[in-house]
Parts: structure tokens; C-alpha cells; sequence
């Protein structure tokens, strides 16, 4: 490359000292050249702020005083730094050598990329893909996310079978490349998304303003997950389910939530019986408490209606079948088995 666009690192923490000490020595070896690191602590109560003054006095340090939530954590965070693309970078990222030059590369030759992920592999089984993105996220006709190399928790095996860069329906939080021009011109991640699913809320809208929103594979992360909120945690299945009913209402067209949304929250129905005769009556429980708040929040009567004023023909990523349906049913447990080989 012979231009480097100021790039911000940014690493949202909460509570996550035994992170920093294990990876940030990673982020802070990156060798691209108009490059800043900032670590934005989100209200943590552990030793993070002490121990990286410590160690680390000279990476710019941004304190919240309470937890914000990764959404709102990241806006008051990013509303700070100036940057011509911020890196949203979990704190349980271990990058690698090289990781920064093939997205900047790829967003700088393709202008209307708005945001791009890394590959993204597992840190304790590196030659599987890691749950929180893949190589790169889709989203199926009812909402449900998926990925490249990931439907539901089956994490498949990376052999190189999706290392084309590529157009993708979302780009991971844990590591995502964003413009911070279009990041502050769709306002940002949704403050009431709090966590979960904020960063395929963001992708949509950035499609639906005409961009797109691709992966990058010849970059290569390793995430921990599971950090903040294990798998199966209940908080988290309800922040999932509630956040993703949300984010169908605000940028499905009038037409489609008509039939779409009746027929989700009735795939959710039959997810929550399916918990609960698994033996998980708490899970089943925090999808009928995402129900109930998404209700109160449709006839809240504020803020609650968008109609999305531009939508791209063919948005890129899209499934138009049902995931539930081909993994549950059919049980295709791939990507490549339920869309073939089509990236597009």
C-alpha cells in the first residue's frame, strides 16, 4: 500500500484484565504505520485501569464510569477518537502479523465497503471457525444470523473452503472494520440493543443506505468468546431473541413484517418448548420475557416506527429460506450444504 489511512483500534472493556494481559500484547506488535490503539473501559470494577497504567501507560486509555453496553459503550467510546476506520476489537482477540494492510487494502480499492471482518478462528481450536462470525455473517429470511463456517453452534472445520473475499450480509462485532464517515452517518450501533446482535443491526442498515459490508480472509483473528456471556446463559438468549425481534421491525419494509414477524415469534415459540424439554426451563423463560418486552416496546408508541427509505434490489447475504428448517429438519449442519458455493 502506498497510502495508510489513520486506522483506530478500538478495544471495549469491561472487566477484562486477564484479556488485556493476554492479547493486547498482540494488537500493540500490529506494524501498520498511521495506526492508534485505544482501550475504552466500560465501567469495569476489576484492576483493568490500574494494571494498564502500569504496564501500559502509553496507550490512550477512555473511562466510562459505569457499563454502558457494547452499543452504547462503543458510541461514547468512538464519539472520542478520530480515525479515518475505526477497528471495533473485542478484548479476547488474539490478532495476527499482517492483520490490518488486506482490509484496509480491500475497503480502500472497493469505496462503498462500509464495514469488513477479519477471519475469524477459534483461540482454543485453531483449525475450527469461532462462533462469533466466521468467515463472514448471513441472515436467513426470518432473521436468524448465521455463517460462513458456522450454523447455530456447529463450528466447522477451516480448510480453506471460504477464503474468498466476499460480500456478507454482517461483519462481526468482535472484530470489525467500520468507516468511521458511515459509522457516525447511521448514527452508530443502537443504544438499546445494549449487546447482542448490534452489529448485524448496523450492517442492515449500512445495505440498506446502499453500502456494503464484506470479509476479508486473508486476515486472520483467534477469539476467545463467550467472555462477557457464556453460550446457554440466559441473559444472553434473551438479549438475542429480544434485539433481533427489534431489529426485523425497524428495517423490514411495512409488507414484510406483516408475514415475517407472526411467523419468527412463532419459531420462537417452538425454540422455547424445544429448551424446555431439553431441560432448560430458564432459557424458554428469557425468550417468552424477549416476547413480552418487544410488545411493550412496538406500542411504547416512541421512536418505534422505521421505514427504510432506500433498499438494495438483491442485499448481499440473505437466505431466503428458513435456517431453522435445514438445520433442525433437514440437518444440514453447513454452510456450504444449505447455500452451495454461492458467496453472492
Amino acid at each position: 500500500m502506498s497510502h495508510y489511512p489513520t486506522v483506530a483500534v478500538v478495544i471495549l472493556n469491561w472487566n477484562g484484565r486477564k484479556f488485556l494481559e493476554q492479547f493486547l500484547p498482540s494488537v500493540l506488535d500490529s506494524v501498520y504505520p498511521s495506526l492508534q490503539i485505544v482501550v475504552a473501559d466500560n465501567g469495569s470494577t476489576d484492576d483493568s485501569i490500574d494494571w494498564l497504567g502500569k504496564n501500559y501507560p502509553t496507550v490512550r486509555l477512555l473511562c466510562n464510569p459505569v457499563n454502558e453496553g457494547f452499543a452504547k459503550g462503543y458510541n461514547t467510546a468512538l464519539a472520542q477518537v478520530q480515525a479515518a476506520y475505526y477497528v471495533l476489537l473485542n478484548s479476547d482477540v488474539q490478532v495476527t502479523p499482517g492483520w490490518i494492510e488486506p482490509i484496509i487494502r480491500l475497503m480502500e480499492n472497493q469505496p462503498m465497503i462500509a464495514a469488513c471482518q477479519p477471519k475469524i478462528l477459534s483461540f482454543h481450536q485453531p483449525r475450527f471457525f469461532e462462533y462469533a462470525g466466521g468467515s463472514g455473517g448471513w441472515i436467513d429470511a426470518y432473521g436468524y444470523p448465521f455463517c460462513r463456517g458456522r450454523i447455530f453452534d456447529n463450528c466447522e472445520k477451516d480448510e480453506g473452503q471460504y477464503d474468498d473475499p466476499c460480500p456478507v450480509f454482517w461483519a462481526s462485532g468482535c472484530a470489525m472494520f467500520v468507516k468511521a464517515s458511515v459509522y457516525h452517518e447511521m448514527n452508530g450501533l443502537d443504544d438499546s440493543f445494549f449487546a447482542h446482535q448490534e452489529e448485524v443491526d448496523l450492517c442492515w442498515r449500512m445495505q440498506l443506505a446502499g453500502y456494503q459490508v464484506y470479509v476479508c480472509p486473508e486476515s486472520v483473528v483467534y477469539h476467545v468468546g463467550g467472555g462477557s456471556l457464556p453460550q446457554g446463559n440466559p441473559k444472553k438468549v434473551y438479549l438475542n431473541y429480544r434485539n433481533s425481534l427489534m431489529m426485523l421491525y425497524k428495517n423490514l419494509s411495512v409488507a414484510e413484517k406483516i408475514w415475517k414477524l407472526p411467523l419468527r415469534m412463532t419459531l420462537d415459540g417452538v425454540s422455547g418448548l424445544k429448551e424446555l424439554f431439553a431441560g432448560n426451563p430458564a432459557n424458554m423463560a428469557a425468550i417468552i420475557k424477549a416476547h413480552c418486552f418487544f410488545y411493550k416496546w412496538i406500542f411504547s408508541g416512541k421512536d418505534r416506527l422505521f421505514f427504510p427509505a432506500k433498499k438494495p434490489a438483491k442485499p448481499h447475504g440473505v437466505y431466503k429460506g428458513s435456517i431453522v428448517w435445514q438445520y433442525f429438519v433437514k440437518k444440514k449442519v453447513k454452510f456450504v450444504e444449505i447455500i452451495g458455493t454461492k458467496t453472492r
